[in-house]
């Protein structure tokens, strides 16, 4: 009976230690591509980063042209077209300082969609 409990409370441990692993692993940060020098680049590698397009590039260039550098990254917030949550998603890829190194455009991931969204109607019309 005790070695039954002692083999019980070892598989419970070792499954705890490896769901607590993979919840690591999970919120663990995504490696990127590479980053942007938000105040070097030029608009095309702006461009670049997920979410942003030529017209946003191009918004971020001309704000730095008439603010100067910017000075944290979160400044970026303050350019037209980009949000709290088009931050978010570019953050990992921007740097103030440095080389730019990404040099292809880069996809933001798709939100995932909720399990308790509308099913579409069965019903004949």
């Amino acid at each position: 009976m005790r070695k039954s409990l002692i083999n019980i409370v070892t598989v419970v441990v070792m499954i705890f230690g490896a769901l607590g692993a993979f919840a690591a692993e999970e919120s663990a940060p995504a490696k990127v591509a590479g980053v942007v020098n938000i105040n070097s680049a030029d608009a095309s590698q702006i461009a670049y980063l997920p979410r942003i397009g030529e017209k946003t590039a191009d918004r971020v260039v001309a704000w730095r042209k008439e603010n100067g550098q910017f000075k944290k990254a979160t400044d970026l917030m303050q350019v037209k077209g980009i949000s709290d949550k088009t931050f978010d998603l570019v953050a990992p890829y921007v740097v103030l300082e440095g080389k730019t190194t990404l040099s292809a455009k880069q996809k933001a991931p798709r939100a995932k969609k909720s399990s308790t969204a509308a099913q579409p109607s069965t019903t004949a019309h």
